[in-house]
């Protein structure tokens, strides 16, 4: 009887996906105040000292800020990467409490350094540990209120893996060092939102992943998220099917009938305003999309591979569920660009600009 049930719930969520699923409330048109800068520095993580991360925090520190910024990096690296690319920056020791730098071409630095010598492109398994370090120093930075928040640069999953550390990725570990039981990974670019329900896992692991309670708990995060650092008071959800068009009523795959839709009526029934299952391949078309202010996708590259193509290269990484602001770029290490001066800043330009907003925000509303 509860299989019937549900498989008719399925039933009428498809005969919705032609209606529009969640109407926009009409708001009155009003300018929006520029919000301050966060009174802390952003922590800026160099990220694998052979990829592009220590080009893009040098390209970053061509520019004006109009918030303090601090990278943690090795500093001879920086220094031998900048004359590399040919980039004047002048590089200053960081020390808490003192007004880190802003100004173009100037850089303050928190000297963390490498166990043996970096080439750009060639990696090197004694620096795992220091990347992890930087990651360490600034979580504890950020919890302390020493840092408004921190920007990851890629690292290289599998030589942190190698020297010994169990790492699946920022996110998770970021979680566990925070002690934040149910992180949310979620990217966006401009008004496209795009969050997941489970992150770097083996495709063949992600059905057995996806459970009722964890599906209402990730929605829970990403509306209190959304909320929170978004200034969207009631988000309006789109939650992917699992499988090919949602499941086809279970002729497909079961784990709408018995794990999504379940979730989802949860959602609802605690006041979320949550859509779906619906078809990937159609959700992402303009028209099914335009009411909702975030996408649900049921793993990685059901819905990353879309948001990428719309945004890449000014893609934001966003950790939702934690007790510290985290963004990061969209894009990996890109060992055969680094120290060719050919790596596109953009992402982490913007991943800067979104942390210093949502902590800006923060205090604002905690003010």
């Amino acid at each position: 009887m509860a299989a019937a049930a549900a498989r008719q719930r399925v039933h009428q969520a498809a005969a919705l996906r032609h209606r529009t699923p969640l109407s926009r409330r009409q708001e009155p048109s009003r300018r929006r105040q520029p919000l301050p800068a966060p009174a802390a520095p952003i922590a800026l993580t160099a990220g694998e000292p052979a990829g592009i991360g220590p080009d893009l925090c040098l390209a970053a520190a061509q520019r004006a800020r109009a918030f303090a910024l601090v990278c943690l990096a090795d500093r001879e690296l920086l220094a031998a990467r900048a004359r590399l690319l040919g980039l004047t920056v002048r590089l200053v020791d960081y020390r808490p409490g003192a007004s880190p730098e802003r100004a173009p071409r100037r850089l303050s630095v928190l000297h963390e350094p490498l166990a043996a010598p970096c080439l750009p492109g060639r990696l090197e398994p004694r620096n795992a540990a220091q990347v992890l370090r930087l990651i360490d120093r600034a979580v504890d930075g950020c919890l302390t209120g020493e840092f408004a928040a921190m920007v990851t640069a890629p690292v290289q999953k599998h030589l942190i893996n190698e020297a010994g550390t169990p790492f699946t990725g920022h996110t998770e570990y970021i979680a566990a060092r925070t002690a934040a039981p149910q992180p949310v990974m979620m990217l966006t670019a401009g008004q496209l939102r795009v969050a997941l329900a489970t992150t770097h896992l083996p495709l063949r692991a992600v059905s057995a992943a996806l459970t009722i309670t964890g599906l209402l708990q990730t929605l829970q995060v990403l509306v209190d998220g959304l909320r929170r650092w978004f200034a969207l008071p009631a988000a309006r959800i789109a939650v992917c099917g699992l499988n090919p068009h949602a499941g086809e009523s279970g002729d497909l795959g079961a784990e709408e009938i018995t794990t999504i839709t379940p979730a989802i009526e949860r959602a609802r029934a605690a006041g979320l305003a949550v859509d779906g299952p619906l078809p990937a391949d159609t959700l992402f078309v303009p028209s099914q999309l335009a009411p909702y202010d975030a996408v649900l996708a049921m793993y990685h590259d059901q819905g990353l591979p879309v948001l990428k193509h719309a945004g890449f290269g000014r893609a934001v990484n966003v950790t939702l569920g934690l007790p510290i602001v985290r963004t990061s770029v969209d894009h990996g290490t890109a060992l055969t660009l680094a120290g060719r001066g050919t790596a596109d800043s953009g992402s982490l330009l913007a991943a800067l600009a979104l942390a210093a907003r949502m902590a800006a925000r923060g205090e604002t509303a905690g003010s």
